[in-house]
């Protein structure tokens, strides 16, 4: 049996006999509650139609959210709710303040306002995001503005940090890397500020910025980290001496010129300058001379013959270190017999010095001069080694001095 459905008036019935074409994807219709076909009730042929892409729902009031009855069979209604249509975000400009800027400079020049209308229609959108020529222009700008004014800022500060004479070298170095820290931490957030950039824009970047961070910047930020605990603990600070070996293993010594952020800088006798990362410094073992006390030790071995005073050698020792600049009197010196040798007895000389900068090669040399004049002049002697040869007499031997007995006689009897 056919059930005759009532049309909406916006309805539009295909005419079987109109030469217009019919949609290839119109179906059948029939009723959702009998299942029985719809039937047009002015040509009495079944309905025709194009199926929607969603089945019949009820329908709820918009306000109370109950149920819509239909008002014949008291039923909930159903319908097929009409597809909203796909809205394209309006694109974002991704620096704000750049849209102001733009506006008060075509309000003060039209001719300025005509250029930078040109630069801002030359955008690239990505997404919701638009950025233009005018847009890089106001970047630079404020980047550089804010590089400008932290640098002198951070100047400043360290002026102001050098006149406060209650801080050690130790503790206002340390002071002027935290502060420098922290006014470049705030001009970047100033600058985020003043170009107006959504934060929440840039959280497609976080992750590859956190991996850059973690992998890129891992050493960096070590350095950074353990330069601040070096200062902090003061176990490595400006003027200290410390070793340094070179690239063949011959170690030598240093000076902490400053620490950087990223590495020390350590100046050695000869001027060659070393730039030894601050994570070695917490991660190996380091000889630092000036640690506790700037007092250094240094030995001065010394052999003579045994033949010599010793008594009068160990005055002439002492004597050499009073007569030598930079070695202090206290604590005071002391010579030692460490051995008898093959050919020597042997003495070593130990002297302090409060200056290791200055050098160790330098003293020593100085000391052994001041020990040649006085042995000379005291004729202490200074052995060498000494190898006593014994011959045993054989023929062939005895031959080969007669020969050379011979040769020696004919070369006199010619002259």
């Amino acid at each position: 049996m056919s059930t005759t459905a009532t049309l909406p008036v916006s309805a539009t019935v295909a005419d079987p006999t109109s030469t217009e074409e019919i949609n290839p994807d119109a179906v059948p219709l029939r009723d959702p509650n009998t299942g029985e076909p719809l039937i047009d009730p002015e040509t009495g042929e079944q309905l025709m139609g194009v199926p929607a892409p969603q089945e019949a729902v009820p329908i709820m009031d918009p306000v109370t959210g109950e149920p819509i009855l239909d008002p014949e069979t008291g039923e909930p209604l159903l319908a097929i709710p009409d597809p909203q249509p796909t809205i394209e975000p309006e694109a974002v400009t991704a620096i704000t303040t750049s849209d102001d800027l733009r506006d008060a400079v075509t309000e003060r020049s039209e001719t300025v306002g005509g250029i930078v209308d040109t630069l801002d229609s030359a955008a690239v959108r990505i997404g919701s995001i638009s950025f233009s020529l005018w847009d890089a222009v106001v970047l630079m700008f404020v980047i550089a503005l804010v590089i400008f004014i932290a640098w002198a800022i951070t100047r400043l500060s360290r002026f102001a940090l050098r006149r406060i004479t209650k801080l050690d070298s130790s503790q206002r170095l340390l002071t002027e890397k935290i502060s420098t820290i922290v006014i470049w931490a705030m001009a970047f957030l100033i600058g985020i500020d003043l170009l107006g950039i959504d934060l929440t824009a840039l959280a497609v970047f976080s992750g590859a910025f956190g991996l850059a961070i973690g992998f890129g910047l891992q050493k960096t930020f070590g350095n950074l980290i353990a330069g601040i605990i070096l200062l902090m603990d003061k176990s490595i600070k400006p003027g200290d001496v410390i070793s340094v070996a070179d690239s063949a293993g011959n170690e030598g010594f240093g000076q902490i010129r400053k620490i950087g952020i990223r590495a020390i800088s350590v100046v050695t006798r000869d001027q060659t300058e070393y730039l030894i990362p601050n994570e070695n410094l917490m991660i190996n073992q380091v000889v630092n001379w000036s640690y506790s006390s700037r007092d250094v030790r240094v030995k001065a071995p010394v052999g003579v013959s045994y033949d010599s005073d010793l008594e009068l050698v160990e005055k002439l020792l002492y004597k050499a270190v009073e007569e030598t600049p930079r070695i202090l009197n206290a604590p005071k010196a002391r010579v030692n017999i460490m051995a008898f040798g093959n050919s020597s007895v042997d003495f070593e000389l130990r002297f302090w010095i409060s200056d290791p900068e200055g050098g160790l090669a330098n003293i020593r040399s100085d000391v052994y001069k001041r020990i040649w004049q006085l042995f000379k002049e005291n004729d202490i002697e200074i052995p060498f080694p000494q190898n006593d040869i014994n011959l045993r007499r054989n023929e062939p031997f005895e031959q080969l001095v007669a020969a050379i007995g011979q040769r020696l006689e004919n070369n006199s009897t010619k002259s």
